[in-house]
């Protein structure tokens, strides 16, 4: 059964550390809201209130552009293996850019990827397990290697480019902050 609690506690946060993958979902005040898985060595529990993730670049940026409008945020990870189990964390978000003083302080917590976009710090004001009994078995194999690579070989102004080109405006046309 679902339980509630305030803040992170070291058995969620094992459970964290323990998955391959979680999903985001923002919404601004109108138009789509957006779910986006995210993978690789992308996040970290900063305390018991507060966890962040390194956005890596995608083919679209609508997070970002959600945060700017209402900065409400729900990450969930759910057990594909082991303890049934979906956890769920709820708050607010602020997303650092690289010109921005706190992306220095906080891109040593990762390691370095290419074409990481914005770190998103999460403050968690509710935390909730649920029961994850209909979720199905799947087998990690391995991370993909696809995006990095291609990172890489576009280099950091070709990936800027595709940011402005890309990743300047969502779906519903509000700007990301890029």
């Amino acid at each position: 059964m679902g339980k509630q609690y305030p803040a992170i506690s070291a058995d969620i946060e094992a459970f964290i550390e323990q998955q391959h993958l979680f999903f985001v979902g923002t919404a601004a005040a109108d138009g789509r809201v957006n779910i986006s898985p995210k993978g690789q060595d992308t996040l970290r529990v900063l305390d018991a209130n507060r966890v962040a993730w390194l956005n890596l670049t995608g083919s679209g940026n609508e997070t970002a552009a959600h945060l700017l409008e209402v900065n409400r945020i729900t990450l969930m990870w759910c057990a594909f293996e082991g303890q049934p189990n979906i956890l769920r964390l709820y708050g607010t978000a602020t997303v650092y850019h690289p010109r921005d003083a706190e992306w220095a302080e906080l891109l040593p917590l990762f390691p370095p990827l290419p074409g990481s976009r914005q770190i998103v710090m999460v403050t968690v004001d509710l935390v909730q397990t649920s029961c994850g009994m209909a979720v199905p078995f799947f087998d990690y194999r391995a991370e993909r290697d696809e995006l990095n690579d291609s990172m890489e070989k576009r280099g950091p102004e070709q990936v800027a480019q595709y940011w402005h080109n890309r990743n300047a405006r969502s779906l519903d046309g509000k700007p990301t902050g890029i």
